[in-house]
């Protein structure tokens, strides 16, 4: 490096190498050279410090290499796991990962969209809560969870049968009067399909069911609400609970256990995402098992795929059983 402290060019990188800048050139382009001249590039640019500015190259290729994710947030196991799993095989492609995120807010994310597109990306993955998003028809877009337009491919697990396995479950388990729990967004998505699974397999089979679901702003409020008018002289109304994800399942166990009521002696309980217990194998509750790392893979294959707008506008993958402590 010079004395200025300049970062150095592909011309010092020339100079030192004692051949021409547009060998040089071809040598960082992966443009075949003589095995000599490559030889001599690769070590003056080792020497000098000097590193292939990625980004600008892409830029002029109009290709980046980069696809942005945007995710609600990072705290939650669903999304961060989603995220890692994108990055990592992302990496295995040669891509690089933006990570955005958009605390569940429409306008926010509208305006990650608008930032990841200054940046060039090259596609986009998100979780979305805003079927508004205004997103440049020319830059590959896939959605997990949320189907807002058949143009705009939607990967998901199979939540409809992932709720008539909960049923199942449940009754192959010995329950016969089963609950389901869950919180909804006003933003219709795949998740609502677990109630109607649910439902339907304990209506085609004669099981006695209830369906308990609230909106975001009514919160768990309204879930310790329901469970305390199903709490009769100690006992709880129901002996089987299907959950709409494992987060509020964790919190519904918790409230119940404040009323003496034991899991899963008094009452089962399955969630759905398949979150692993920190650092310890196993899993918070029995629960119906989302493939992240396919659907990271899958979303991935479509947005690199050329040929994007034959992708089927839903893509389905299977979800599987899980045991944990909280069934017998």
């Amino acid at each position: 490096m010079s004395k200025t402290n300049k970062l150095p060019t592909m011309k010092d990188v020339a100079v030192a190498a004692g051949v021409s800048l547009g060998t040089v050139s071809k040598v960082f382009n992966g443009i075949p050279v003589g095995a000599e001249y490559k030889n001599k590039v690769d070590a003056a640019a080792k020497m000098l410090g000097y590193q292939v500015n990625e980004y600008a190259r892409g830029l002029r290729a109009s290709k980046t290499n980069t696809i942005a994710v945007i995710v609600p947030n990072v705290i939650h196991p669903f999304y961060s796991t989603l995220a890692d799993m994108c990055c990592n095989k992302l990496s295995e492609k040669g891509y690089r990962m933006l990570l955005a995120t958009t605390s569940f807010d429409p306008q926010t994310e509208q305006q990650c969209i608008d930032m990841v597109q200054q940046n060039k990306v090259d596609g986009i993955i998100a979780i979305t809560y805003n079927p508004e998003l205004d997103v440049k028809e020319d830059i590959p877009f896939v959605i997990i969870d949320r189907k807002f337009h058949h143009r705009v491919p939607c990967v998901s697990s199979d939540n409809y049968a992932g709720g008539q396995l909960a049923a199942e479950k449940l009754v192959e388990k010995g329950c016969s009067n089963l609950l389901f729990l869950g919180i909804s967004s006003h933003v219709p998505g795949e998740a609502d399909k677990r109630n109607l699974g649910f439902a339907s397999y304990c209506q085609t089979n004669n099981i006695k069911h209830t369906i308990h679901r609230v909106w975001d702003e009514d919160g768990f409020d309204d879930i310790k609400a329901f469970i305390d008018s199903s709490i009769k002289n100690g006992k709880f109304a129901y002996d089987g609970i299907f959950v709409s994800t494992d987060m509020l399942a964790i919190q519904v166990m918790d409230y119940l256990k404040k009323h003496d009521i034991s899991i899963p002696e008094d009452v089962q309980v399955i969630g759905f995402d398949g979150i692993p217990k920190f650092g310890f194998d196993g899993y918070y509750c029995s629960t119906i098992k989302q493939p992240l790392d396919k659907m990271a893979a899958t979303a991935i294959d479509i947005l690199l795929n050329q040929e994007i707008n034959s992708t089927p506008s839903l893509v389905c993958l299977p979800v599987e059983y899980c045991e944990g402590d909280t069934t017998k």
